[in-house]
């Protein structure tokens, strides 16, 4: 099979011979597999968050009649400004830890970490 011309050869940058190190099938299948077992402890995390709710309410009368606050019950309060903050935080965590998983375990094209935060 001849070569490409010259103008149709893809850019250097793009070319995986040109890379020292790349990332093999068996470190990208770690962490799918790491990611993976950290989005079911979020999605269980998620869950239970959810359930309390209507557990609480079942099963004690304090979240029913306690009073926060003029007319603001536990029950309001968490379905109303709880639950919002309860999936931000869940959001923002799974997030955090997802990319600085796939940070550390994988390589980056340039050969030097990649920074968390970026």
């Amino acid at each position: 099979m001849a070569p490409l011309p010259e103008h149709l050869q893809p850019p250097e940058s793009d070319r995986l011979d040109a890379l020292a190190e790349f990332d093999t099938p068996a470190e990208v299948d770690a962490v799918f597999r790491t990611q993976r077992r950290i989005a079911m402890g979020y999605v269980l995390l998620f869950v239970g968050g959810i359930l309390v709710i209507p557990a609480l309410t079942l099963t004690t009368a304090w979240w029913s009649t306690g009073r926060l606050g003029g007319w603001w019950t536990t029950g309001f309060f968490a379905a109303g400004i709880g639950m919002y903050l309860f999936f931000l935080l869940i959001g923002i965590g799974a997030a955090s830890l997802s990319n600085g998983v796939e940070n550390r375990m994988l390589g980056s094209p340039n050969g030097s970490p990649e920074s968390d935060a970026g």
